[in-house]
């Protein structure tokens, strides 16, 4: 049926993202997602059953929410936090940032104690070229919390993490030549191996690459550093 492929993707990243948390201890942690996985039901698995909070980016495929806050947004004035990155990269980024609590209580979605919008300014220095672009947000951290300065710093740490796991898992999976293309295949095994280099820098490993070298078809070292074994011995930090 025409549309059903976007409505399986979502289907099955939603199914596929609990039980991958599940074995993550997320108590009082903040967890980031890209606009897919802002799902009302995440919201709530991760605030009541989890005891965490979340970090949502929102857009067109939640439409109702997306247009309540950029309404919202629509006549913002002064922002209340900016940024200047220096140009380390060629590159100079201003980052704004206005923020709000006054939709708490009109946004149906659970759990929300802010929204935001986020613009991001990038100047090219050898070109001069200019770019662009605009994000939405919610979070369920309330003001004594997270600061505006902290809901963009939470925001740019989740995208810098997303350029350098693509960077890993290029290096240590060759996944820009991989042969798997059929189907949702592609997609999955993606997943699989963001959750794995997740998975290994949670545990406070400084060398992803050296640990995945050490656990490479070992099932007995990959339980042991998981901790799912009765007599695990403690893990050692790779440098």
């Amino acid at each position: 049926m025409p549309g059903n492929d976007d409505t399986v993707k979502r289907t099955n990243e939603i199914n596929t993202i609990i039980p991958m948390l599940d074995a993550i201890n997320i108590q009082g942690k903040n967890i980031t997602t890209d606009a897919l996985l802002t799902q009302r039901k995440v919201a709530t698995y991760l605030v009541e059953e989890r005891h965490a909070h979340y970090h949502f980016t929102v857009k067109n495929n939640q439409p109702g929410l997306f247009q309540d806050i950029a309404l919202y947004f629509d006549d913002r004035e002064e922002p209340d936090f900016i940024i200047c990155d220096p140009p380390d990269h060629g590159r100079i980024e201003i980052r704004k940032i206005w923020i709000t609590t006054e939709l708490n209580g009109y946004l149906k979605f659970p759990y929300v104690r802010q929204a935001f919008v986020i613009e991001r300014e990038s100047t090219t220095k050898k070109t001069g070229n200019v770019s662009h672009d605009i994000a939405y947000g919610i979070t369920s951290q309330p003001p004594e919390q997270a600061s505006p300065q902290k809901v963009l710093e939470t925001n740019r740490g989740h995208w810098s993490i997303e350029n350098s796991c693509h960077y890993i898992i290029d290096w240590n999976f060759d996944e820009d030549r991989s042969r798997i293309r059929t189907g949702y295949g592609p997609e999955n095994v993606s997943r699989l191996r963001r959750f794995a280099v997740g998975l290994i820098k949670s545990k406070g490993v400084r060398s992803v690459s050296q640990k995945m070298q050490q656990l490479n078809r070992n099932i007995r070292a990959v339980f042991d550093f998981l901790r799912m074994t009765k007599n695990a011995m403690p893990c050692k930090l790779s440098h």
